[in-house]
């Protein structure tokens, strides 16, 4: 071995990290240090902040609205509803409904209804219920020599579940407190008599008899006759 041979272990020694180099390094601009003052504190959102002046976000006039009783569909193309057919899914045969998109796995829910939508091509015959229809749609089917039937449906199938879910839930909660008012009212009304029958005895034992001739409190003391209280007087004035 040689001293100009000797060197340390391989990654022995790391070499520094190179700061400051541009943001694309990483460690760029505040070299890893991060923020200082207020940027550095947790819960702080600067974006939109103008200073304190009216930001731009409060300064533009408000437009439209969001309809809470919107319709919501599920969308279904010509090219889909072929697809299925060819596929075995849905029988052209049979009468399309709602139902028969859901079974055959092409939607996965109803909500409000299927809407019919163009784009691409049928050749099979059908007839095919739907909660909507474009113009695109009805031509496609019509073309084919099928029909388009359109069905207003009053609620969706999500809020019929819904609703036969808190129905079920109320008359099982109504069911299961009727049982323990049931369970509890008999050892209840017996408690409640027996305690009416010790007060009545209880105020039977106070009430006096009709016989009897009720005492005042000065009366049930003894107290000594005016002659008495003389002669003991005397006596002892006497002995004095």
């Amino acid at each position: 071995m040689k001293l100009n041979k000797i060197k340390d272990n391989p990654g022995a020694r790391r070499s520094a990290t190179r700061v400051g180099r541009g943001p694309g390094s990483g460690k760029g601009r505040t070299c890893g240090s991060g923020m200082k003052g207020q940027k550095s504190r947790s819960g702080v959102a600067l974006k939109g902040f103008e200073g304190g002046q009216m930001p731009l976000h409060r300064r533009l006039p408000k437009h439209g609205f969001t309809n809470i009783f919107r319709k919501r569909y599920q969308e279904v193309t010509i090219a889909r509803l072929q697809q299925a057919i060819d596929s075995g899914k849905i029988d052209p045969k049979k009468e399309i409904m709602a139902e028969t998109f859901r079974d055959s796995g092409v939607v996965r829910r109803l909500r409000d209804g299927v809407r019919l939508l163009g784009g691409g091509e049928l050749k099979a015959k059908v007839t095919v219920h739907v909660a909507g229809a474009t113009k695109g749609a009805v031509a496609a089917v019509e073309k084919a020599g099928g029909k388009v039937v359109v069905v207003v449906q009053s609620r969706s199938e999500d809020a019929e579940a819904k609703a036969a879910k808190t129905a079920a839930k109320k008359a099982a909660k109504k069911a299961a407190k009727k049982a323990a008012k049931d369970t509890k009212a008999p050892g209840k009304k017996k408690a409640s008599k027996e305690s009416k029958d010790a007060g009545d005895e209880k105020l039977a034992e106070k009430k006096p008899q009709p016989g009897a001739e009720a005492e005042s409190p000065l009366e049930s003391k003894a107290l000594p006759a005016p002659e008495e209280v003389s002669e003991a007087s005397d006596g002892s004035s006497g002995e004095s």
